[in-house]
């Protein structure tokens, strides 16, 4: 046998977990979008305008 369903949602005590547990805070998700938005700023150097020393040691040789 098992025991009757309360009628009512059951009271939220210190030992239960409120509903919107194991989702990420607002400040959470701000802190990665700006971690995020600075990732992605970071370019490679582009590599036809930087000078390139490979011609300079071939026309050493």
């Amino acid at each position: 046998m098992s025991a009757p369903t309360p009628p009512g949602p059951a009271p939220q005590g210190p030992g239960l977990q409120p509903p919107d547990y194991g989702r990420p805070s607002q400040a959470l998700i701000t802190r990665a979008d700006r971690g995020y938005a600075r990732f992605l700023a970071a370019q490679a150097p582009d590599t036809s305008t930087v000078d390139q020393d490979q011609d300079d040691a071939a026309g050493r040789r």
